[in-house]
């Protein structure tokens, strides 16, 4: 029997980026165009993936393994004291003297390093494999080219990594609130 009207299968790579939230929002011919863009990297237990203070060029997806994401523990005497603004306008929260700098442990569907998607400041922590990883990384470049080509596309992203910044901002500043009542 002729079928004229075939599925269109994906492959296990397309259906795995297609969970996250980043790409939800993407339909298939979308997501294969996104897929085209992203590239695999593999990374050794306790390989930097980027230091504190380096240009973001690439958000990281975390497709097996995970990543330590910490801050640098020196800490300058006047920003040990009070919360403030740094010399790039983001805030950083008051820090005490033996703060581990660990600020998060993430595993696989999970992604870091976005704000290079959208600037190319400083990183404000460091990524480190904590076990052998493997990433896939969208570089800035081609996520400005995909703005040029594709705007629908971008758009879409760029909307997800909005809802994923403003949620993450949000944490951020319950987290503060309940620390400054325990002091």
């Amino acid at each position: 029997m002729l079928t004229l009207f075939r599925q269109r299968t994906t492959s296990p790579r397309l259906e795995r980026l297609h969970g996250l939230s980043l790409f939800v929002n993407l339909t298939p011919a979308e997501l294969e165009i996104v897929d085209g863009l992203l590239h695999e990297r593999s990374y050794l237990e306790g390989e930097v993936i980027f230091d504190e203070g380096e240009e973001g060029q690439a958000i990281y997806i975390i497709a097996a393994g995970e990543v330590l994401i910490s801050r640098q523990e020196e800490i300058e005497a006047d920003h040990a004291a009070q919360p403030g603004v740094n010399e790039h306008g983001a805030a950083y929260p008051r820090r005490r003297q033996g703060d581990t700098g660990l600020v998060a442990r993430l595993g696989p569907g999970t992604f870091f390093g976005e704000l290079a998607l959208l600037d190319n400041s400083p990183r404000s922590a460091q990524a480190r494999a904590a076990t052998p990883c493997k990433l896939i990384v969208f570089f800035r470049d081609d996520f400005v080219s995909l703005l040029d080509t594709h705007a629908r596309i971008a758009s879409k992203i760029s909307r997800q990594l909005a809802c994923h910044l403003g949620a993450r901002m949000r944490s951020m500043a319950l987290a503060m609130s309940a620390h400054q009542h325990l002091v």
